[in-house]
């Protein structure tokens, strides 16, 4: 895996883009721990500092499926709270692209297409978080990964919820999940450690059954065994 230095630059083979700083650490800090090997890249839009949210992934997205020398382009994006919609702004941009054959909703394993018409388009993938399935946003998936049974996070929830119906919080609600997650992680060894700082101190679990979904997509998408 490397840096957040523009595609244009560096010219790697294998990209991932995705939408911030924090997803792109928690990939790194999964990757590692699964020992996958260092064969793409994983980067921010640059835009995306000022601008925020899916639109400077998807502008990044549109650039990138026209360049000649890219082999493997992936996405990761949240799927707040319209999943569907946000498939289809995806769906829209691959079926521009000349991607013949996407399916209509995400696919629960992560969704991946390789293109054998030699036209030279790159092989695409995409995950939605937390898990291509439900609304949600990375801290969804993240929480995830906090430890089956452990007693600190139903202590987090309970205070959330108070503070919530007591009408305390000043985060609006679509902020639950970051809320939750940065409360707990507020309450660690090293409290208020960054989401990819914990999966690498093992306050959170790599080997979680989401966390093994998303990495066995990244194998297949940029080490597949038959490449």
């Amino acid at each position: 895996m490397s840096n957040n230095k523009p595609s244009g630059e560096n010219q790697v083979e294998q990209l991932l883009i995705v939408e911030g700083s924090n997803d792109q650490h928690v990939v790194w800090a999964l990757a590692k721990r699964h020992q996958l090997p260092q064969t793409f890249s994983v980067e921010i839009p640059e835009e995306n500092n000022k601008r925020g949210g899916i639109s400077p992934v998807l502008d990044r997205l549109r650039v990138e499926l026209k360049r000649n020398k890219l082999k493997t382009l992936g996405i990761v994006i949240d799927a707040d709270r319209n999943i569907d919609s946000q498939w289809q702004r995806i769906k829209d941009i691959l079926v521009k692209s000349g991607y013949p054959i996407i399916p209509d909703h995400p696919q629960p394993e992560g969704w991946i297409q390789v293109l054998s018409d030699g036209v030279g388009r790159p092989k695409i993938g995409v995950w939605l978080m937390p898990n291509n399935q439900l609304p949600g946003i990375l801290e969804d998936f993240v929480k995830a990964l906090i430890p089956e049974n452990d007693l600190l996070l139903v202590k987090a929830e309970a205070i959330i919820q108070e503070i919530e119906q007591e009408q305390l919080n000043r985060y609006s609600q679509v902020d639950h999940a970051k809320a939750l997650i940065h409360t707990w992680l507020a309450w660690q060894k090293e409290p208020g450690q960054p989401m990819g700082q914990a999966i690498t101190a093992k306050a959170l679990e790599s080997d979680s059954v989401i966390a093994a979904k998303f990495v066995d997509w990244l194998n297949q998408l940029f080490n597949p065994i038959d490449q």
